[in-house]
This record gives C-alpha cells, structure tokens and sequence, in this order.
C-alpha cells in the first residue's frame, strides 16, 4: 500500500486503529494483519525470545484473577481510554499458546466499548505504561459456550500476559481545535508551526504515533475531513510508506500534548491529482492540524 493510499485510508474511513482481534463478535477477517492478530489457532507460531512466560492457574479460573506483575508508572487506564498492548494468550488449562504479537506492532484497544472480550475490557482497566499484568479469564468472560477456532473450544478459559506500551486518554469532540485557515497559494516545502507547545514523549522517525487531526483545503481553509468525531485517534509508523510524506517530514519534534499546523504541498500529499474523495481538488496544497497524543 503507498502512503497516499494509506493516509486516504485513514482520512476517509477515520478510525485506522481497528480493534482487530479478541473481538466480542469475531473481529474483523478483511486483511492479513486482522487473520494474524485474531484469536485463532496458530498452527507455527513465530515465538519472539521476549516473549514472556504465562504461569497457569492452580485451578481452572471462574472470576476474572488480575495479577500485575509490574506496576507500570503514570495513571492507569479508564474506560473510554485506547491502550495499546503487547500480549501473548494460552488456553489456562494447559498452557496451548492461540495468539500473541510480541515481536510486532502493538495492539490497540479502546476500552469500555465492547469491542473485545469481556475479561479484557475489564481487566485492562488500571494498567499503566510499562505495566506487566496476567489476566486468568473464566469461559463466560471470554469467548462462553461458543469457542473461537479450532484452538479454543467452547467453555475454555484463557490466560494472558500483557504489557501496557501506551495509553491514549478518552478525547472528547468538544475539544476539536478552534482553527481558522487563511487561503494562499501553494507552497513548494512542508511548513510547520507548533500551536501549542507538548510536554510529553518526543516524536521521532520510526516511531508509531496516535493523534486527532483536521485537514483543510490550503487554497480556500475550507476543513474537508478530520478524525475528532470519529473518537478513536489515529495511528501509524513514522516510516516511509506508512504515512504522506508531508507528515513524515512534518510530526517528528513535535512532543505529546502538543498541537502542530503542517502545511503540506501537493507534491508531498495526494500528488497531481488530489483527493477527490475527502473534497481536495488536484494540485492543491493541504493543511493538516494534528494533536499529539502518544508517540513510543
């Protein structure tokens, strides 16, 4: 996929973080990157050598056990919040490892939504970053009489390792940037200017961030997308291909906390031929507000 197909993904369906995955309902089959991070059997699974250890409970779980490992440092996840995880998950019976994603991109989920299974949306809550927690989840918080695959069969119990990498706070749309945008002519580099000065993590190349953002028209300032009403941010890689060059070359000093005007030309963005889609005419500049929310 090419970083002007990527960021039109995410400007047009708003909402690239997909809860993909440990999914209430059976999660989202549409990509590789869903098959692989659902919970299914894994008939080789490619076991990272940091992957951690799950110690099985004395006896089959039937409440939701929490054991923190390690604390973590900073508050701890709310409802409404989007953590994102590393994992690894094994049947609590006998230890059979059906999914994990250490060694790949964190997994993003926003709790107090039901988009994965009830022992998660709960036990997730009161993570921090940094943090190491087990989870011993009983069949009817995790996947009940139904099973999922081939791996876990109906009425198993399940436990997890999990590690808190990071943690977007619940945004509200109220709090969408105030931002008028003065129309002018095109310009020929990527052109930033920091609102607002963050406090946080700095974002650097090679790095994922999440962020909220709105996107003008740079010709009339006219807004023609944005995520804020969406709720969940967006997220991608600070690397080439994962975004529009203009951002790639755009976000990286910007802290989290902080807010950035990037105006980015044609050339850097959709190219000749705009983006018909989100209203962005062809040979047209696009000016993009971005929220930092985390960057690791």
């Amino acid at each position: 996929m090419s970083a002007r197909t990527h960021l039109h993904r995410l400007l047009v369906a708003i909402g690239s973080v997909a809860l993909l995955g440990l999914t209430a309902c059976g999660g989202d089959d549409s990509s590789d990157e869903a098959n692989a991070s659902s919970a299914s059997v894994v008939d080789d699974p490619m076991m990272d050598a940091e992957e951690p250890e799950v110690s099985l409970p004395a006896t089959t779980p039937t409440e939701l056990v929490i054991t923190d490992i390690t604390e973590g440092d900073g508050e701890g996840a709310k409802s409404g919040d989007t953590i994102f995880v590393n994992y690894v998950g094994v049947l609590a019976e006998d230890g059979t490892r059906f999914d994990g994603n250490f060694g790949r991109s964190p997994f993003a989920v926003t709790l107090g939504v039901g988009a994965v299974i009830e022992g998660w949306d709960t036990g997730l809550v009161g993570m921090k970053v940094g943090g190491r927690r087990q989870l011993d989840i009983p069949a009817d918080l995790a996947y009940g009489d139904t099973g999922a695959g081939e791996t876990i069969k109906p009425g198993a119990a399940l436990s997890f390792v999990i590690d808190a990498v990071a943690i977007v706070p619940a945004t509200d749309a109220a709090d969408k940037p105030a931002v008028t945008i003065e129309g002018a002519a095109n310009v020929d580099a990527v052109e930033t200017d920091d609102l607002v000065d963050g406090d946080g993590a700095e974002a650097a190349a090679g790095m994922t961030v999440a962020l909220h953002l709105v996107a003008f028209r740079a010709d009339t300032g006219e807004e023609i997308t944005g995520t804020w009403e969406q709720g969940a941010p967006v997220t991608f890689e600070l690397v080439e291909g994962g975004t529009l060059p203009g951002l790639l070359e755009g976000i990286p000093g910007m802290k989290v906390g902080g807010r950035r005007q990037i105006r980015i030309p044609f050339a850097d963005a959709w190219g000749t031929d705009g983006q018909q889609a989100i209203g962005l005419p062809a040979e047209t500049d696009i000016v993009v507000v971005i929220d930092l929310l985390a960057a690791f």
